[in-house]
């Protein structure tokens, strides 16, 4: 094998490593930032949700509980989540693949029961009350999605309509039924709020920029192993062939050459340098034969 092709087999493996290496933490990094994108994202829906049902309940709720119909018939946007969750679809109509649920497990209004994933996260908080929050993945018919839960707990103001029925409104009895939506004890986890967002967008983002960086690595590995091979060939290849092919000549018995001609002060020149002497010695040893 050729000088130069063995230093290109050892460029390759030296590259082809640390072009590995560069691609595993570049890829787990564009993952992890585009994971902390999406979560950023829900995180901050799930606070704007909190916010809304706090508006509600601190200046919503206060007016349209004092209004005649509210006494007549229930008003649901006196409750904080039905707020949250209707704001929420608003933004559903330009987002379908953001949801927010307000899931319970004894809900009043039956569309808030929660489904077999919500149920599993509700007793989660129920077995771990210190848990505060909850962050996941889980795969959905549009693509992975990262989904933020956070405990609701039964806070006294809850209790005025969820404990017993003999307590509650009756506009809201007369509206949602006395079967369910009650028994609340107070400070029990009776639900979760559950923000999901899908996840497609930020891991193809991350996935196109992890492309884009394998595609520029490789060409700048390829543009350095050209231009390595050039200096090679240029500083240790060519002047060593001329001593190789000027060796094969002598041993011909063809001494009768002009010496190499010597640059620079490296290596390569001492080799020149003592090919020279030792041709220079060749030539007066065959004189010295020759008188």
């Amino acid at each position: 094998m050729k000088l130069l092709a063995k230093f290109n087999l050892v460029l390759i493996v030296v590259f082809g490593l640390g072009m590995f290496l560069i691609a595993w933490n570049a890829r787990r990094f564009l993952m992890e930032s585009a994971r902390q994108q999406v979560l950023e994202q829900a995180e901050l829906m799930s606070a704007s949700a909190s916010a809304t049902k706090d508006y509600t309940d601190q200046q919503i709720s206060p007016i349209l509980e004092n209004t005649p119909q509210h006494a007549d018939d229930f008003l649901p946007q006196t409750i904080p989540f039905y707020a949250a969750g209707t704001t929420f679809k608003f933004l559903r109509t330009s987002h379908p693949d953001y949801t927010l649920r307000e899931a319970a497990l004894n809900p009043t209004n039956l569309d808030d029961r929660a489904t077999q994933f919500e149920a599993d996260l509700i007793n989660y908080f129920r077995n771990n009350p210190k848990q505060t929050e909850e962050v996941g993945e889980r795969s959905t018919p549009v693509g992975p999605q990262l989904y933020v839960a956070d405990p609701i707990v039964a806070a006294p103001g809850c209790l005025e309509c969820h404990s017993e029925p003999s307590i509650a409104p009756r506009a809201m009895i007369r509206h949602y039924g006395r079967d369910h939506g009650f028994g609340w004890q107070p400070n029990e986890i009776v639900g979760a709020q559950i923000v999901s967002v899908p996840m497609s967008v930020s891991i193809a983002m991350a996935n196109t920029g992890f492309r884009n960086l394998l595609i520029s690595l490789g060409a700048i590995f390829l543009l350095t192993i050209l231009l390595i091979d050039a200096a090679v060939y240029s500083i240790v290849v060519r002047p060593l062939r001329r001593v190789s092919k000027n060796a094969d000549l002598i041993s011909k018995g063809e001494i009768d050459m002009p010496p190499l001609e010597i640059k620079g002060k490296d290596e390569i020149a001492e080799v020149t340098a003592s090919f020279n002497r030792m041709h220079t010695s060749l030539i007066k040893a065959f004189e010295m034969l020759n008188s």
